[in-house]
């Protein structure tokens, strides 16, 4: 599920942008920390390491984002997003977190919704 009460949307865009009460927000009404909208297929916890926004993170992560969850797009990890846009302060924050070197495996999004 999406989201609860919350509007995941919305918390994505906050996400992107920085704003740390709205991303506070929507996690309070029932969105899903984890969701990757089939439109974006990221998760709010890579967007917010791709643009720098260490608060953002910090408040995802402590609300149970998983430091490890691969974007459904281009398979990108929090820790490898960190890399790549050369986030040092983001980078020791999700290994703080357990995010792990190396890339996990996973199933492809649409091998979980077609039959394979």
């Amino acid at each position: 599920m999406a989201s609860g009460g919350g509007d995941w949307k919305d918390m994505y865009q906050a996400a992107e942008r920085g704003d740390v009460a709205c991303v506070r927000f929507h996690l309070s009404e029932g969105v899903d920390v984890d969701y990757q909208h089939p439109e974006v297929m990221l998760s709010a916890l890579v967007t917010s390491v791709i643009q720098g926004h260490t608060e953002v993170a910090r408040v995802l992560l402590i609300h149970g984002a998983n430091p490890n969850l691969p974007a459904e797009l281009g398979n990108l990890t929090p820790l490898q997003a960190a890399q790549k846009y050369e986030r040092a302060e983001l980078k020791k924050l999700l290994q703080t977190f357990g995010a792990a070197e190396a890339p996990p495996t996973r199933t492809r999004f649409w091998e979980r919704w077609l039959p394979v």
